[in-house]
C-alpha cells in the first residue's frame, strides 16, 4: 500500500503523520488488495470549529474507489471520524463482492489540456470501464464512491445512463433520446 498525505493550508506535525499512518494501516486489514491511498488534509478560516479541519481519504483497491470526507475541529480528529466512514463503506463493499464475484475495473486517467482559442478548456478526461447494471446498483455504486452522479449502461434498457442525486436527496436518471 501507497500512502500520500496532501495538505492545503496546513503544516502536518510528524506525531500526526504517524498517527494518520496507523490508522489508516488499520484498514488493510480489512481490505487487503488497497493498491494506494490519497490523503488530503486542509484548514479553513471558518468561525465554526467544528469545521476548520477536513479530511478527505481515497482509496484505490483493484480499480475501485472508496472515498471518505469529513470535517471535524483538529486533524486527529477528522481522522478517526474519516476512517469510520471508510470502515464503513470497505463492509458494503466486501458485501457487494461477495454478493455479485464482480469487480470495477478503473483504467488510469490521464491529464488532457485543450488551448483551443473561444472553446473551454477540458483539464482532465477520466476513463473507466462501464459495466452493464441496474439503476439501482448504479446508485449504490455511486454512494460507495460519494459522487453526485454516475454512468453506466443500464442493463434493463442497454443504453448509457447517467444517474445524479437531486437536491431531495432521491436520484434522477438521464436517458438519451435521439433525433430521428
Amino acid at each position: 500500500m501507497e500512502l500520500i498525505i496532501k495538505t492545503r493550508n496546513l503544516d502536518v506535525p510528524k506525531a500526526s503523520e504517524e498517527y494518520i499512518q496507523q490508522k489508516i494501516g488499520k484498514l488493510e486489514r480489512h481490505l487487503p488488495s488497497m493498491d494506494d491511498v490519497i490523503v488530503e488534509l486542509s484548514r479553513s478560516q471558518t468561525k465554526a470549529a467544528e469545521d476548520r479541519f477536513t479530511a478527505q481519504v481515497t482509496i484505490n483497491s483493484n480499480g475501485a474507489l472508496l472515498r471518505g470526507e469529513v470535517k471535524a475541529t483538529n486533524i486527529n480528529a477528522a481522522i478517526d471520524d474519516v476512517v469510520d466512514v471508510l470502515n464503513r463503506q470497505i463492509e458494503r463493499h466486501k458485501g457487494k463482492l461477495y454478493r455479485s464475484q464482480r469487480k470495477n475495473k478503473v483504467t488510469p486517467r490521464r491529464d488532457l489540456a485543450l488551448d483551443t482559442e473561444g472553446l473551454p478548456q477540458i483539464s482532465r478526461v477520466k476513463r473507466f470501464l462501464v459495466e452493464s447494471m441496474s439503476p439501482e446498483e448504479a446508485a449504490d455504486r455511486m454512494e460507495l464512491l460519494g459522487h453526485n452522479f454516475f454512468l453506466f449502461l443500464n442493463e434493463n434498457i442497454d443504453q448509457f445512463n447517467v444517474l445524479y442525486k437531486r437536491d431531495d436527496g432521491t436520484y434522477g436518471v438521464i436517458e438519451p433520446k435521439f433525433k430521428k
